[in-house]
């Protein structure tokens, strides 16, 4: 049981440092900056949703897709970690302008779909991380996949909720720095796949 605490706290830190909830709130409430409270609170439900079926289907089909295209593990690290790594980069070096000083758009209720559900939530380095875990997964890693990345959307629909309080009361700057740290983070989690591909093709 500890391998699957260990794999359980592996899956879940991955998900987090990609899919970090703080980090998601100044995008969250700059485009909900139109909307009444009640309205977000929907937004809020429908994108992690949206997010949670989209990855779960990676997650159970993974696998056959695969099988299908007749990829390898070693291809899909290489390229998922090379993936994941400009994640990681573009977060550390995006400015803060970049969400603060968007020009103003028209408010529409579908961006709980689109850009909050995919690619916000479920985007291309979730996804790749998702399939990464999955890729030697027994049925029981599987489902702690699921539970685990379910945890991360929830925390997510939390911090969407207080998004006001949390940019109030932790300020907009640490927010800013979290996401730094986070995409620190996902930078040295796509080099590890990187490297995990590299020894599969090369040295085993």
């Amino acid at each position: 049981m500890e391998s699957i605490g260990v794999f359980a706290i592996a899956v879940f830190t991955g998900f987090i440092a990609i899919n970090n909830p703080v980090g998601n709130v100044p995008i969250f409430l700059s485009l909900t900056r139109q909307a009444d409270r009640p309205t977000r609170k929907m937004i809020s439900k429908k994108a992690t949703f949206t997010a949670f079926v989209i990855v779960a289907g990676f997650i159970f089909l993974g696998k056959y897709i695969f099988d299908f295209f007749g990829l390898t593990i070693p291809a899909f690290k290489i390229t998922g970690g090379i993936l994941v790594f400009f994640v990681g980069f573009e977060m550390i070096r995006a400015q803060v302008s970049s969400i603060d000083n968007q020009q103003e758009i028209n408010f529409n209720e579908g961006i709980s779909i689109s850009p909050l559900g995919i690619p916000i939530l479920a985007g291309p380095g979730t996804i790749v991380t998702a399939m990464n875990f999955t890729t030697t997964a027994t049925y029981l890693e599987l489902g702690i996949i699921l539970v685990m990345f379910a945890v991360v959307m929830w925390l997510n629909y939390l911090a969407f909720l207080s998004s006001e309080y949390l940019v109030k009361y932790i300020g907009a700057n640490k927010i800013v720095v979290v996401e730094k740290i986070m995409g620190l983070i996902i930078a040295i989690i796509g080099v590890n796949m990187l490297i995990q591909g590299i020894n599969i093709a090369f040295l085993e």
